[in-house]
């Protein structure tokens, strides 16, 4: 597990050190004291002017922060973590020109206090963001910060925030909040994510983005426990491919994938529908009776389906009882904005996803117009991030480029990516409770008002998806 720490208030006592300098340099110019004990060191708490502010505080900030002390116990419980197997990076906004070597200020600050890590990183304070950036990039799992600005965009990734407790970060209640060393290395120690059941149900050949959802949820097996891969039915009436002979390419597709990424198929990778209800289809098959088996013996499972929903919707019909068991979050039609659901995972089997939404499962639709639709991006974008970091990577650039279908492009939407995103944080989304619409025999919806609720996301924040997807592909290369 990797562990990222900042120092000034977490490892230092930055705050503690700046006030009695303030507290000093005060009674040298008029001695009127604290004029405002809400206000942070810095930002009002002293009646100076900013240019009698300036004139101290960059005169003297690098000299304060070379003699700083250390806080309590920090450095042992550090060395602790690190002798049970954790990496420790130290992350640290220092990069912001106060200071004029701040690397080599840092390192001789942190030998000073024999205070091991095993990676050093220095970022820019004033940007909000990059901390939680450089948290992605290095697959950071808890980041500990007195920062709350910088620790809620921390949040928003999938990264776990431990806010260090001080006086200028209470108006904050939504983070997790630490006191002391004892506390963070307890927090530690005992942090265990439980995993999520999952079944993956998709139709892995039909254009490239299942490629990288697959890959996107199989990067990331710290959240998920991976019971299924379920292959789902597709046809394009401008191929010559059968639905059946679509199911042998998906299903290949998928064993490819897994063994790039060194994952074990066995009793793993199941053959689904080959045709669809709405044509009068009812025959077993391998995937829907892995799905029903699956959700009995487990206490909740997540169907996450990237196609046509055949196999789920026949999973239901053949076992009511997993209708209870499972959790359906569902790629499929478009925004409430729109008048269809002219989409190729809804129109392929209308039947299908008549029967899912009747049957009251607790149900999660992702639209793909208006929601979904925002995931684009180009072979540049993907290139500059993944281009030979690994046989799976240039694969699946190939594929976005040419993905056999739809010709030469550019620029494309990753839609599938949005399930797996979804269920990674659910707070890139914004989800609103509905009653279950009626759907019409155009495809569109019926607004009800009195039927079950289902959840139907609106927006979601793509380029925190894109990021999180990219640097997962990119993790432990």
């Amino acid at each position: 597990m990797n562990i990222g720490i900042d120092i000034d208030n977490v490892i230092s006592n930055f705050n503690e050190e700046l006030l009695k300098e303030f507290m000093a340099h005060d009674k040298e110019l008029r001695n009127s004291g604290i004029v405002n004990s809400d206000a942070y060191i810095t930002r009002g708490m002293f009646d100076w002017s900013k240019d009698e502010f300036d004139d101290f505080y960059y005169k003297n900030i690098e000299r304060i922060a070379k003699n700083l002390k250390v806080i309590d116990k920090a450095p042992e419980y550090i060395k602790r973590l690190r002798e049970e197997g954790y990496k420790i990076y130290i992350i640290s906004g220092r990069n912001n020109g106060e200071y004029s070597n701040p690397y080599q200020m840092t390192k001789d600050w942190l030998k000073k206090y024999d205070i091991q890590y095993d990676k050093l990183i220095l970022t820019d304070v004033f940007d909000s963001y990059e901390k939680a950036k450089i948290c992605l990039e290095n697959n950071i799992n808890i980041m500990v910060d007195d920062s709350s600005r910088i620790q809620l965009e921390v949040d928003k990734t999938r990264v776990t925030a431990l806010l260090m407790d001080t006086p200028y970060n209470r108006q904050i209640d939504s983070l997790i909040r630490v006191h002391n060393w004892k506390e963070i290395y307890e927090f530690i120690i005992n942090f265990k994510r439980e995993k999520i059941d999952v079944i993956l149900d998709t139709d892995t050949y039909n254009e490239c983005d299942d490629q990288f959802a697959l890959a996107y949820m199989l990067k990331n097996q710290d959240i998920f426990n991976v019971e299924a891969i379920t292959v789902a039915p597709y046809f394009h009436n401008k191929s010559k491919i059968t639905i059946k002979e679509g199911q042998d390419l998906s299903y290949n597709e998928i064993l490819k994938i897994c063994r790039w990424l060194n994952f074990d198929t066995n009793n793993k990778v199941f053959k689904g529908s080959t045709d669809y209800i709405k044509n009068g289809y009812k025959e077993e098959n391998d995937a829907v009776n892995k799905i029903i088996d699956t959700a009995l013996k487990n206490d909740k499972t997540y169907i996450l389906a990237i196609g046509a929903i055949t196999n789920i919707a026949l999973a239901i019909e053949k076992e009511p009882k997993i209708i209870d068991k499972i959790e359906v979050v569902w790629l499929g039609g478009h925004s409430l904005l729109q008048d269809n659901n002219v989409e190729f995972n809804f129109k392929q089997d209308i039947e299908a996803v008549r029967i899912v939404f009747n049957s009251k499962v607790n149900l999660t639709i992702i639209p793909c117009k208006n929601v979904a639709s925002n995931l684009g991006t180009s072979i540049y974008e993907l290139k500059h991030f993944l281009e030979n970091k690994g046989e799976l990577c240039n694969y699946l650039l190939e594929r976005f480029y040419n993905d056999g279908y739809h010709g030469i492009q550019e620029r494309r939407v990753l839609w599938d990516i949005s399930v797996i995103a979804y269920m990674i944080n659910k707070s890139w989304f914004v989800s609103k409770k509905i009653s279950c619409p009626n759907i019409n025999d155009n495809t569109s919806y019926e607004l009800t008002t009195n039927k079950h609720l289902i959840t139907i996301i609106n927006d979601i924040k793509s380029d925190r998806i894109i990021e999180d997807m990219l640097y997962s592909l990119m993790k432990n290369y």
